[in-house]
């Protein structure tokens, strides 16, 4: 099983990326897609455009727009299956363009994904 690393989109490529999947709903400002060296645009993973509003990146928001992210995925299993896929190959890192390095969508999938990749590892060993 690979390694989910999670990485702004305007910090440099590096090899050690693996799998660059792009995880914003919207394409980042000022960035080119030959710049963005991206290997997908996984917008269907994203947060909806309501969530995304309603968190607004405050901070105190942070635990509650997790629990609703998360309710979105759990409805929409085709949008991130496909990365779990790309997990189980190798290195995948999850860019995204948020300031807030800590409490970004990123950051959320990056726990939900994971936590995902373990039950199906323990379904699969029980």
């Amino acid at each position: 099983m690979g390694v989910i690393r999670v990485k702004r989109i305007y910090d440099a490529a590096a090899d050690e990326d693996g799998m660059r999947i792009l995880v914003d709903r919207i394409w980042p400002r000022g960035v080119s897609r030959a710049a963005a060296r991206i290997d997908r645009w996984s917008k269907e993973a994203a947060p909806s455009h309501e969530l995304r509003r309603w968190f607004s990146h405050e901070p105190e928001r942070w635990t509650e727009f997790k629990r609703r992210y998360f309710s979105e995925l759990g409805r929409t299993p085709d949008a991130w299956a496909p990365l779990i896929q790309e997990c189980r190959k190798g290195t995948v890192t999850l860019l995204y363009a948020a300031s807030d390095r800590s409490q970004n969508n990123a950051v959320a999938l990056c726990e939900y994904l994971s936590a995902n990749l373990s039950l199906r590892a323990e379904s699969k060993s029980s």
